[in-house]
């Protein structure tokens, strides 16, 4: 894959009360490079005053970013997530996308919840249906590989 047709990927999850710190950071760094990248940390309350660790990050390197969509290689249903672009991708050209948190500690690469992969897909004009073709463009090479 020769261009990155992203300006930026982030990647966060939520670490709750009852998990482990460094499992939800293990899991998050099944989609990061190399253990160069700094992880962000940022505590939260939940409604009942529960405390709530974000552990996100942003990538905004070319192979950082190659590293992430490689990663989807793996994903079984590429081809949904293909077919519903459309909805993946909003007005402001962002492709959202959410990871199984389980799967990707045991460093597999699974559609599901607790990792939220959201990426600000390059455009011009920057209009939600280049974004669409951009992205779709994209996917097909990774899923052609």
């Amino acid at each position: 894959m020769a261009s990155v047709p992203f300006h930026y990927v982030d990647l966060r999850a939520f670490c709750y009360v009852t998990e482990d710190e460094k499992r939800v950071a293990d899991a998050l760094r099944t989609f990061v490079p190399d253990d160069e990248v700094e992880l962000e940390y940022t505590e939260t309350e939940g409604f009942h005053g529960d405390r709530i660790l974000v552990v996100s990050v942003r990538l905004e390197r070319a192979d950082e970013m190659r590293y992430v969509l490689s990663a989807l290689t793996e994903l079984d249903g590429i081809d949904a997530v293909i077919d519903e672009l459309d909805h993946r991708v909003d007005d402001d050209c962002t492709f959202f996308l959410t990871l199984d948190k389980q799967a990707a500690f045991r460093g597999d690469v699974v559609q599901g919840d607790g990792i939220t992969l959201r990426g600000k897909v390059e455009a011009y004009p920057a209009k939600k249906e280049s974004a669409v073709e951009n992205v779709a463009e994209t996917l097909e090479e990774l899923r052609a590989d």
